[in-house]
């Protein structure tokens, strides 16, 4: 919590000096009871005191002027907002080893089935595209808000040999540069969820999908999807085919993106729900004294009606 208006927190120096006025009146009050010494009399004359609740108004407001003061200072705070005119690429990996079965019925399938159902689940306000990437990278989706042609997309991928990570971010940052003619001098807010099974065999590195990402301010958040026990066979010979997880956290770290593993379709849907949620919004530092003023006004309302259930009187 910051304050926008840190200079006019010196109006807080007044709380402890009301404080100390009311607690003077109610010493002098006091006073000017043990003064009455008939007190006998003074018990069959004298209306029957309130005890605490003639203090509960006083209270109540004292934190109202402490809330009102801490508003006007206009306090900040980050804040989640919705995200307007957001891109989000998703990339899929089509390399060969995808045709591992260590995940049913298979990497490939498990991983189409699951980004259908996370681009289903977007906000509509969400622009989304598909990149799929194995010895190259291509756009298979342009970046819209046309669920049914991203989705559409998926169930055409195909598989081949090689896997291109760093090509695949080069591929979804140039979609994202290209979403409208606005977007080469503005970009939208953008970030790239690249799912992968292996390493980085062609293309450019990961390291300059990085230096990329960062450019752009393009966060890539990554899935290592597969176990270690994966094999494939291509051309009657079995290979082992287990995840690279150090690869995608290196991407993901150091692009501000977050790194995650999913070893079945489950824990795949799961991931990609976790993913949709924290894209929604983005975090933003803003004035947050209406918050402090509509808390105060509540506390001058129970004041005022404290008030006049015992006293029929406002404070």
């Amino acid at each position: 919590m910051t304050f926008l208006s840190p200079e006019r927190l010196w109006l807080l120096a007044l709380v402890p000096v009301l404080t100390g006025l009311y607690i003077a009146l109610q010493w002098r009050r006091r006073r000017y009871a043990v003064r009455f010494t008939n007190l006998a009399l003074l018990q069959q004359v004298a209306p029957r005191r309130p005890g605490w609740r003639r203090h509960v108004a006083a209270g109540l407001f004292l934190v109202m002027i402490t809330l009102m003061m801490l508003g006007f200072a206009r306090p900040a705070d980050d804040v989640r907002v919705p995200r307007d005119r957001a891109t989000i690429m998703v990339a899929i990996d089509v390399s060969l080893s995808m045709m591992a079965r260590d995940v049913s019925p298979s990497r490939f399938d498990a991983a189409k089935s699951a980004a259908k159902q996370f681009i289903h689940d977007l906000p509509a306000r969400f622009n989304v595209g598909v990149v799929a990437f194995a010895g190259n990278a291509n756009m298979v989706a342009a970046p819209s808000d046309d669920r049914a042609a991203a989705i559409a997309s998926i169930d055409q991928l195909s598989l081949a040999k090689r896997t291109a990570i760093g090509e695949a971010v080069f591929t979804s940052l140039q979609a994202v540069r290209s979403f409208d003619a606005q977007a080469r001098q503005d970009p939208p807010p953008a970030h790239i969820v690249l799912l992968s099974d292996g390493d980085n065999t062609t293309g450019r590195s990961v390291q300059e999908a990085v230096t990329a990402g960062r450019g752009a301010d393009v966060p890539v958040s990554t899935i290592a999807f597969g176990t270690p026990y994966g094999t494939v066979t291509i051309e009657g010979e079995t290979t082992s085919v287990s995840v690279n997880k150090e690869t995608l956290r290196f991407l993901a770290d150091n692009t501000e993106g977050h790194a995650y593993e999913a070893a079945d379709a489950g824990q795949l849907n799961e991931v990609y729900a976790d993913i949709g949620t924290s894209l929604g919004y983005t975090t933003e530092h803003r004035d947050v004294a209406a918050r402090y003023i509509g808390i105060a006004l509540l506390f001058a309302l129970a004041a005022g009606g404290a008030s006049l259930a015992w006293f029929s009187r406002l404070p």
